[in-house]
């Protein structure tokens, strides 16, 4: 297969005999000195069977997605290739970013203290640009830059609300409280949105029963206990 791009937790690779879109989950996890951080923009480290894991998860997310009726562009996977097959669509380079409270990023760039709650939710998009440290970017300067057509931003931004109120009704079945996403959205050539990249614990982050917010590879394992 044509490696087509290699990104920091996974690789998308064209089969092109058949034309399909595969997804590699790597081992990597986001974050920096050997701390995971779901909002970095580095690799913090690799954590082995990480991959697999986080395939499992993704499939039975996206699979509740669908459920829901929220289109992703999932299709099927090779569990012992670490493989998931997707839709051949156009991802632009943004990401469409849910809080429920303040955190991370948004506390360090505002000067705001942690855990103020948004009612209704906050939303935002920014610009995945590690040179530019992901800049904030509205729907405007979207169309100016020819990266959405008019309407497909706010679109996504109602997708992305749907997907936050999927899955946090999910997680609380398992006394997890959820206090931001992100996810990117891609389009296929009728303009039609959908869902991409991966749903797993890499895009969110969560607060359990003891205040602790527990990292990637803890909230994996919880998951995995709960669908396999």
């Amino acid at each position: 297969m044509k490696e087509l791009y290699d990104g920091k937790t996974k690789t998308v690779f064209l089969d092109e005999t058949t034309n399909e879109v595969w997804l590699l989950f790597k081992d990597s996890a986001t974050g920096a000195d050997g701390v995971f951080d779901p909002g970095s923009n580095t690799v913090g480290g690799s954590v082995d069977g990480k991959g697999k894991n986080g395939l499992k998860v993704s499939q039975y997310y996206f699979e509740l997605m669908a459920k829901h009726g929220i289109p992703t562009h999932y299709l099927e996977v090779d569990s012992e290739k670490g493989l998931m097959k997707v839709r051949q669509l156009s991802v632009p380079p943004l990401e469409f970013v849910l809080r429920y409270e303040t955190a991370g990023s948004m506390c360090r760039r505002f000067d705001l203290p942690e855990q103020i709650a948004f009612d209704p939710v906050y939303t935002e998009v920014t610009l995945k640009s590690d040179e530019q440290g992901d800049p904030l970017i509205t729907d405007r300067l979207c169309q100016m830059k020819g990266i959405l057509k008019p309407g497909q931003y706010q679109e996504a931004l109602n997708i992305l609300e749907k997907v936050g109120e999927v899955l946090k009704e999910d997680l609380a079945k398992m006394a997890l409280q959820l206090i931001d996403l992100k996810i990117e959205i891609g389009f296929d050539e009728a303009g039609n949105l959908y869902v991409v990249d991966e749903i797993t614990p890499d895009i969110w982050r969560v607060r359990d029963s003891q205040g602790t917010i527990p990292d990637q590879i803890t909230c994996t394992n919880l998951l995995l206990e709960k669908i396999q």
